[in-house]
């Protein structure tokens, strides 16, 4: 570890080590359960990761892949070891071979870790890549002990003999793919230094303290859970406690026992947890002192809404990945937090610019460009988009906003194409790639389109090949078996022909603008009719289930359930509610197959 003499801790490992030494026996990570991980056993987990990536030939600069489950207590602590002795790639424990090969592939990348002896589409990718899988015990980790089985030839190691330099501020700690407006992602390195300051200005603007608890909802690979929650905590020396798969009737619960001071979550989750909690009697005593929304717009209502649930003021934060997460937030009080604004600047320079690179002057609109100390120091190999990405040193956003009179930032609209699934981004473009292989298929473009809870979801049309026939569902299905579910299209319109510019170029919002209507079901045919319970017992049994949770009077077994107005969140309640009438359901499940005929067909096809 570097000897850091008077200056204050710069890396990850140092701020561990410095809580670790002067409050050895705080907890650092918790359940609700009541399971805890100290600081000096967390320390004691970074040394003894350290000591493992130079047995492996693993330094600065290198990159370690890691595929964990967001639910799993051991996460955190796992992240942070990688991140203090190398470079981590956080992957979504949903992504399938393809995804994950495109994440993994590089000339740096070293290893993967996972938890256990699962075979996972991760550990088939990095055995295709030649890889070291490294397989972790969770229970070991919350206890302290890094017990570590590793698949497959260790690569040579060329440092195992002395002891390796450890990651200085200006080594990479987290690369992250960002999705843009083309297939292939951007890819984004953060330094222990970039990490480490963003951490530390939101710990400031949240006046976090030790005796903070963040009850965390984000999963482990995005920037929100990352640097929002957990190293913001890190940095506080205060305690994150992990949560299992988010259950909104029991959220009061949850706060109470874990003593959360704060939460932070994208507004679809805090949407949930207002719905189910609403007009009931929260438990107490609640310790709550703010929560935090970032990741996509949060409605003034259901800010509002919140705020009043709980007690506390509700701080709209604004964020991204090439900003270490946060460029700016509303202020605790005394300060005043203005509806519809997502605050003032946290450390970050934000300046609103116009034409030709003007800067323009407060309360006139532009795009909004970012400088600081979070700031990424430009995409990995990929000198075009750092050449178009940046302005007098200044980072272009994509994002289209002004500043009031007072400095708290607006923002408008996107001049990005992504499509922002309540906090997923996804890359319309990656998706188009994925329907083009399918052999029926001749043309095809995603878009977004309004969704009540999730804000925007992600639809398609497809034009089919002379011939050949396209069956929505079925298209699906082959998305699904090439992507995360998130990705796949919730609405798919078979065309003719695909609308198009003027110039004869598609132009994607000309045709989202176009076919976005609502009633469009997989197909592009309406939604069937509401109709009468079917015969079938587990059919009957499913359709109250959603009825419930959707808040419909009736519908048909043949009905999508996004096309319903279902999201992943309330998907949570629908598997905890089917598992109270013995309906084993899974996420998978409901992302794949959609209705309730195809996903009881799909069963019993399992169970012959």
């Amino acid at each position: 570890m570097h000897s850091n003499g008077d200056r204050a801790p710069a890396t990850i490992a140092e701020i561990v080590a410095a809580h670790a030494a002067a409050r050895p026996d705080a907890v650092a990570i918790s359940t609700i359960d009541g399971m805890t991980l100290t600081w000096r056993q967390l320390a004691s987990l970074l040394a003894a990761a350290a000591a493992d990536w130079r047995r492996l030939g693993i330094g600065p600069g290198d990159i370690v892949v890691t595929s964990l489950s967001t639910v799993v207590p051991a996460t955190p602590a796992v992240f942070l070891a990688v991140a203090a002795a190398s470079a981590c790639i956080p992957l979504n424990s949903d992504y399938r071979v393809r995804e994950c090969v495109e994440h993994m592939k590089g000339d740096r990348t070293r290893a993967l870790v996972v938890f256990g002896a699962e075979e996972t589409d991760a550990v088939e990718a990095a055995r295709s890549l030649g890889l070291v899988v490294i397989r972790l015990s969770p229970g070991a980790i919350m206890s302290g002990r890094w017990v570590a089985q590793t698949d497959g030839d260790a690569p040579p190691a060329a440092e195992a003999q002395g002891a390796a330099p450890a990651p200085g501020p200006d080594d990479v700690a987290l690369v992250l793919h960002t999705s843009g407006t083309t297939a292939r992602p951007k890819v984004v390195p953060l330094t222990q230094g970039n990490l480490v300051a963003s951490a530390r200005q939101i710990a400031a603007w949240l006046k976090l303290a030790p005796g903070d608890r963040c009850l965390n909802l984000m999963p482990l690979f995005h920037i929100h859970g990352l640097v929002g929650a957990l190293l913001s905590s890190v940095t506080a020396g205060a305690t994150l406690v992990t949560t299992p798969a988010l259950e909104p009737a029991a959220f009061g619960r949850w706060l109470v026992d874990s003593e959360a001071t704060w939460y932070t979550a994208v507004p679809t989750m805090h949407q949930v947890i207002v719905a189910a909690l609403r007009g009931t009697d929260l438990p107490r005593p609640i310790r709550l002192r703010f929560v935090r929304s970032s990741s996509s717009p949060m409605p003034p209502p259901v800010a509002a809404e919140l705020e009043a649930l709980f007690g506390v003021p509700v701080l709209q934060a604004y964020g991204m990945t090439e900003a270490s997460h946060q460029i700016a937030c509303n202020p605790l009080p005394p300060g005043r937090t203005r509806a519809g604004s997502v605050g003032l600047p946290t450390g970050t320079e934000i300046r609103i610019v116009g034409e030709g690179g003007r800067v323009l002057a407060r309360g006139q609109r532009g795009e909004v460009c970012i400088a600081g100390r979070g700031l990424f120091g430009g995409y990995a190999d990929n000198p075009e988009a750092n050449r178009a990405s940046f302005l007098d040193g200044f980072f272009r956003t994509g994002d289209e906003g002004y500043l009031d009179e007072d400095g708290y930032l607006f923002l408008t609209g996107r001049l990005k194409e992504m499509i922002n699934r309540g906090g997923e981004k996804i890359a319309p473009a990656e998706v188009d790639m994925v329907l083009l292989e399918h052999p029926s298929v001749a043309q095809a473009v995603c878009f977004a389109v309004p969704h009540p809870t999730l804000g925007e979801d992600i639809a398609a049309a497809v034009v089919a090949r002379p011939g050949a026939e396209i069956d929505g569902a079925a298209l699906q299905d082959f998305v699904a078996d090439r992507v995360a579910p998130h990705k796949i299209p919730q609405r798919i319109a078979v065309l003719a022909a695909l609308p198009k510019g003027p110039t004869g170029k598609l132009v994607r919002r000309e045709v989202a603008a176009q076919l976005a209507g609502p009633g469009c079901g997989p197909s592009g045919a309406p939604a069937s009719p509401p109709g009468p319970p079917t015969a079938d017992e587990r059919e009957a049994l499913l359709q109250k289930v959603w009825c419930e949770v959707l808040d419909l009077d009736a519908i048909s077994a043949d009905d999508d359930y996004f096309t319903l107005g279902g999201d992943s969140l309330r998907a949570v309640t629908i598997i905890g509610k089917a598992r109270t009438i013995g309906v084993e359901l899974t996420m998978m499940d409901l992302m794949r197959h959609r209705s309730i005929r195809r996903i009881c067909e799909a069963k019993a096809r399992r169970a012959a």
